[in-house]
């Protein structure tokens, strides 16, 4: 089977038949490490509403963007500037810049040095209101998504409720501007696996993505529209050994005729809570030592120049 031939799964199925949903998405998360989503139930208008929001901020001044820059903080709230983050081991950064917003926590929570507050750009009035109900709708979707994995791997449905509540989870706003004259060997974003569990992708307009199957190709995924792209990262395939394994993924640089135009994207990376313990089930292929999710995020933010 080609990646191509591959069928979305409706979301909707973990509700309607938890044990179907569970083989499907299984089936699909252990061949490829990835699966694409149908009927997630997040209604269109709130995404076009949150893309708008991103389009105008990205649009801004450049001075008036440099102000949502927070020195020292790992990227993990406002805007990383173009150029700084790059993938692990590469020798050239990212021709992207992007902004985060991670979960908003009640006053006094005991993760509050953990999880700083979000920055909401006073420069775009309905940013705030549109990229929350974004990262919540996205948030819902993610965890009836590991009710599924959690049955695949044998597990009770709900044993990922714990560990996710309270997650570090960020919805990352991403930007690739136009691609003129790009340096040597850079590319809008090297060669990856996701750190966090689950990663959530609503389609992008403009090409690029592309996944690294088992056959040691780079295949194009283009989800249809509507749809969303779900691939397993690092902290899960930690946790489970190997058994669902991290997918390789890249974005390319655009054909010519389309170098002119910018691609944005909106992936939500699905985080443990940051105290929960990593430690590979029994069963799995591999084992790794146990580590704190919060232990593992940082390890992982230096190796991509983000700390």
């Amino acid at each position: 089977m080609t990646l191509a031939d591959i069928q979305p799964i409706p979301l909707d199925l973990v509700d309607r038949d938890l044990d179907a949903a569970a083989a499907a998405f299984g089936d699909a998360f252990a061949r490829t490490g990835f699966a694409v989503v149908s009927d997630h139930g997040i209604p269109q208008p709130l995404i076009d509403h949150a893309l708008a929001a991103t389009r105008a901020f990205f649009a801004l001044p450049e001075e008036v963007k440099a102000a949502y820059v927070v020195s020292g903080g790992g990227g993990q709230r406002g805007l990383t500037p173009f150029g700084v983050e790059a993938a692990k081991g590469a020798d050239t950064s990212d021709l992207k810049e992007f902004w985060h917003v991670g979960r908003t926590l009640p006053p006094g929570h005991r993760f509050a040095a953990i999880m700083p507050d979000n920055l909401w750009p006073a420069e775009v009035p309905d940013f705030h209101a549109a990229v929350q109900a974004l990262y919540d709708a996205l948030d819902g979707a993610g965890r009836r998504m590991l009710r599924a994995i959690a049955v695949h791997l044998q597990l009770a449905p709900h044993f990922f409720d714990d560990p996710v509540a309270d997650g570090n989870s960020i919805l990352r706003l991403l930007h690739y501007p136009p691609v003129q004259a790009a340096r040597a060997g850079a590319i809008r974003a090297g060669a990856h696996e996701d750190i966090n569990v689950i990663t959530l992708l609503l389609g992008a307009e403009e090409a690029g993505l592309q996944l690294l199957a088992r056959d040691g190709e780079w295949h194009d995924i283009a989800a249809p529209p509507g749809s969303l792209v779900c691939n397993i990262g690092d902290m899960l395939q930690r946790l489970t050994g190997g058994r669902l394994p991290s997918t390789t993924h890249r974005v390319v640089n655009p054909s010519p005729e389309r170098a002119a135009f910018p691609r944005y994207s909106t992936p939500f990376f699905l985080h443990f809570r940051p105290d929960y313990l990593i430690e590979t089930m029994p069963g799995g292929g591999s084992e790794w030592p146990p580590i704190t999710a919060d232990d593992y995020l940082r390890e992982r933010l230096r190796e991509i120049k983000l700390l």
